[in-house]
């Protein structure tokens, strides 16, 4: 596939900073973190805050990413995948009520036995088709290395494997570029080996630890020897694995536990900590050449403490490595008036700060997200950062569907 984020740029200052992560390797991968409809809306409202005398800069920046014209004639785009979640859907839904309220209406009207669960469900899948088709063309140029879209299963059912395996095969089966996203619960694990023993591309999110990277390269592993034992086409087959940063240090209980022990932990020293739990995970799928790659979002642009510098070390940290990054539309527009220092294209082999995981490996839930046995698979779901995010994610679904049942009643 021709990279135009790699290609097009005549100098390294003309680049977005996250063109000039991608440089730094050319198996490293830029997502967008939102579903492709609402690209061009939010493109439009991002230049029209661009500094003055830099609209022009911004405008070539952002089109090199994602651009419908070029997807279309050329199957290329600066983004080599699309990550969507239950509150980035719902803010699809949002930014265009009125095309969805429609789209509802019709499907009620075509499904008259469907209830407001089931009417969110069709809308959900059309959601994800209509995204899938919008840069199928990339996925069809590059052979299926790259082009796919990432639908997620219904977290309000994390435990439910019989039901997130019936999603998971509906979700796949729109489209061929449809990668299905799998939470890292216990359950979730076992359906995302089933699917990929029928040769069905996963992405493992809500996992923020060591042990649940290990368990899901285990079920990669006997899902891809099942499949080809059973002579299944794992061509175009593709599995990631998600880091959720900065939801690890913030959303689990480091600080709770800190304070407890009367531990002073600064932020930084929990950005050592998730780096140095990403880069353990990391290293550990090259030393054994694992094909799954590890997948990072939930990143921040923040002020350093130690420096005053800004900063977005999960960028930043890993710069050099291969993995996939996924952003989201506020960390892309956050990121271009940063002012960044130049990536170090050797971050990656960089030890994390020896004193800060010292201090860390006193708090248990680190030491659970940390060392390669922290945690069972029966304990995942009821990991800090886990709950959390469930729950965040689960409102937002229920919030969806409550848009359907005031639809169908207005």
């Amino acid at each position: 596939m021709n990279d135009p984020v790699l290609e097009k740029p005549a100098t390294a200052t003309s680049l977005h900073p996250l063109e000039q992560l991608a440089a730094t390797n050319p198996d490293a991968e830029i997502w967008w973190d939102s579903s492709p409809l609402i690209y061009p809306s939010w493109k439009q409202e991002t230049l029209a805050k661009a500094p003055e005398g830099e609209r022009a800069a911004w405008d070539e920046q952002l089109t090199r990413f994602y651009d419908d014209a070029t997807i279309q004639r050329e199957g290329t785009m600066g983004f080599r995948g699309v990550t969507t979640n239950p509150p980035l859907s719902l803010q699809a839904i949002k930014l265009a009520p009125e095309m969805w309220a429609a789209e509802i209406k019709s499907i009620a009207a075509k499904n008259p036995g469907l209830d407001y669960e089931g009417v969110y469900w069709a809308m959900y899948l059309d959601l994800v088709k209509k995204g899938a088709d919008a840069i199928r063309p990339v996925f069809d140029k590059s052979g299926g290395k790259y082009g796919f879209l990432s639908g997620q299963v219904d977290p309000r059912f994390v435990r439910d494997g019989d039901k997130m395996l019936a999603q998971g095969l509906t979700i796949a089966a729109q489209g061929e570029n449809v990668m299905v996203k799998l939470p890292g619960s216990k359950e979730g694990y076992e359906v995302l080996e089933e699917l990929t023993a029928r040769g069905i591309s996963t992405n493992n999110t809500t996992s923020f630890t060591v042990p649940q990277y290990m368990r899901c390269m285990a079920a990669v592993s006997a899902g891809l020897y099942r499949a080809k034992a059973a002579g299944v086409d794992l061509s175009k087959w593709r599995s990631v694995i998600t880091h959720m940063s900065a939801r690890l240090g913030e959303l689990s209980d480091w600080k709770t536990e800190a304070k407890a022990r009367g531990i002073e932990l600064t932020l930084p020293e929990i950005r050592d900590g998730e780096e140095a739990v990403l880069k353990r995970a990391y290293h550990y799928g090259k030393k054994v050449g694992h094909p799954s790659k590890m997948l990072q979002c939930s990143m921040r642009v923040e002020k350093d403490e130690r420096t005053g510098k800004t900063v977005s070390r999960h960028i930043q940290d890993f710069a050099g490595s291969d993995m996939v990054y996924t952003c989201p539309p506020g960390y892309i527009a956050g990121l271009m008036t940063a002012g960044l220092e130049p990536f170090d294209p050797h971050a990656i082999n960089r030890e994390p700060n020896k004193a800060s995981i010292e201090k860390l490996m006193k708090l248990p839930s680190f030491r659970a997200a940390y060392e390669f046995d922290g945690m069972t698979p029966d304990q995942f779901a009821h990991f800090g950062a886990f709950k959390a995010t469930e729950t965040e994610f689960a409102a937002a679904t229920r919030q969806t569907v409550d848009f359907v049942r005031m639809t169908l009643e207005s």
